[in-house]
């Protein structure tokens, strides 16, 4: 098994990590808390990496707003380029988020349509789960 799971949500991770020289990934909440992460990381470095992708996302949304001279914007991506490799953070529509961090072989290009279309169908999930209604029903 390639991820951990501290929720029913880490399945996400799995295809990511197919990216030639992914290293590692971490799927959490807009706040910070982690939902599952990649046996690559420890829970206290996932925790970590959680913590600090949910504060980088703040303050790309407040920068984003502000170069907009906007009360608010939404990010779609942040990508974190060091002398290590790539960070990659996509945010998802229903309150959670996607980093993922890639060495420097990883080809960004690659990385990016990889969690991009986890993140949708995360997305697809999210709104299926919720059309079923408050009585766990099948949509009429």
């Amino acid at each position: 098994m390639t991820s951990r799971d501290a929720g029913d949500s880490a399945w996400v991770l799995e295809p990511i990590l197919q990216v030639p020289h992914v290293v590692a990934a971490v799927l959490l909440t807009r706040d910070g808390l982690v939902t599952g992460y990649t046996e690559a990381l420890s829970q206290a470095s996932a925790e970590r990496v959680a913590a600090i992708t949910s504060t980088v996302q703040g303050a790309c949304r407040t920068a984003a707003a502000a170069f907009a001279d906007a009360d608010r914007a939404e990010v779609r991506q942040v990508v974190v380029e060091s002398d290590h490799g790539y960070v990659l953070i996509v945010p998802t529509d229903h309150g959670t988020c996607v980093a993922a961090y890639g060495d420097g072989e990883v080809r960004l290009d690659l990385l990016a349509h990889r969690v991009h279309s986890q993140v949708a169908r995360l997305g697809e999930k999210a709104m299926a789960a919720a059309a079923r209604g408050a009585d766990g029903g099948a949509p009429a």
